[in-house]
């Protein structure tokens, strides 16, 4: 991994940890640990998109209560649903 793309992942991860709502750091902040050194550039892409979204349609998106609209139900969003924290 480059300098640049630690700086991003390092602060992707920070973001995920401290989104503003309890259930939603812990789940992204797992998340972020475990899979976002995998993550090729288009796909941080499409996180760090996710992450601009407000908490609780986040939540609601990841939890499938709530569809996501097209431009934010990607492979990643997918990924995050799909995600256990038992992983």
């Amino acid at each position: 991994m480059t300098g640049v793309h630690d700086a991003r992942r390092k602060r992707l991860y920070y973001r995920s940890s401290y989104t503003g709502t309890k259930e939603t750091d812990v789940l992204l902040g797992a998340f972020a640990s475990r899979h976002l050194a995998e993550l090729d550039d288009g796909q941080l892409d499409d996180y760090e998109k996710l992450l601009e979204i407000d908490d609780p349609r986040l939540y609601k998106w990841i939890t499938a209560q709530e569809a996501a609209p097209p431009e934010y139900d990607t492979p990643v969003l997918r990924l995050i649903q799909a995600f256990e924290l038992t992983d």
